[in-house]
C-alpha cells in the first residue's frame, strides 16, 4: 500500500480514465497498467498525469469529479495541493497528477498537484495522441 511519504521514485504515467480502469495490482499490491494492445509490458502507475474536464466539485472543494474521452474518475485532496491559476470548477479544462487509490468501478486519484489548461484549446485535443504516443514507445 501507498503511504502519505510515499518517496516517488519515477515520473507520472500519462493515462487516460478506461486505461486506468484496467489496471490491476500486482503481489506487493502496487497498481500496473496492462499495455498488452501495444506489445510492451505491464507498467507501474503509483503516480498519474490525467487531463479532463471538471463535472462538479464537491461544497467543501475536497473532491472533483472529472471526464476524459474515455470516462470519468474522481480526485481526492483536490483542496491540499498547489494550483496554477484558480482551476476547481466545473467546466474547466485541467491537469491532474495523482496517486491512484483504486481503479475500478471508476479510478480515483489522490492529487498531488492541479494546473488549469482551459486557455488552450490544442491541450485537450492533444491529449489522447500523447497518451498513445507513450504507450507505444515507453519500454
Amino acid at each position: 500500500m501507498m503511504s502519505e511519504g510515499l518517496s516517488l521514485q519515477s515520473p507520472p504515467v500519462k493515462v487516460l480514465a478506461a486505461q486506468l480502469q484496467q489496471c490491476y495490482r500486482d503481489c506487493d499490491g502496487l497498481w500496473l497498467l496492462a499495455r498488452k494492445e501495444y506489445g510492451r509490458p505491464a507498467l507501474p502507475v503509483p503516480l498519474v498525469w490525467m487531463q479532463g474536464t471538471i463535472l462538479t466539485v464537491d461544497q467543501d472543494g475536497k473532491a472533483v469529479k472529472m471526464e476524459d474521452e474515455s470516462g470519468s474518475f474522481t480526485v481526492q485532496g483536490a483542496d491540499k495541493v498547489p494550483k496554477g491559476q484558480p482551476c476547481l470548477s466545473a467546466g474547466k479544462y485541467v491537469m491532474v497528477m495523482g496517486l491512484v487509490l483504486s481503479c475500478s468501478p471508476e479510478p480515483i486519484l489522490r492529487a498531488v498537484k492541479m494546473t488549469a489548461l482551459t486557455d488552450s484549446v490544442l491541450y485537450r485535443n492533444m491529449w489522447g495522441l500523447e497518451v498513445e504516443d507513450l504507450h507505444r514507445n515507453l519500454p
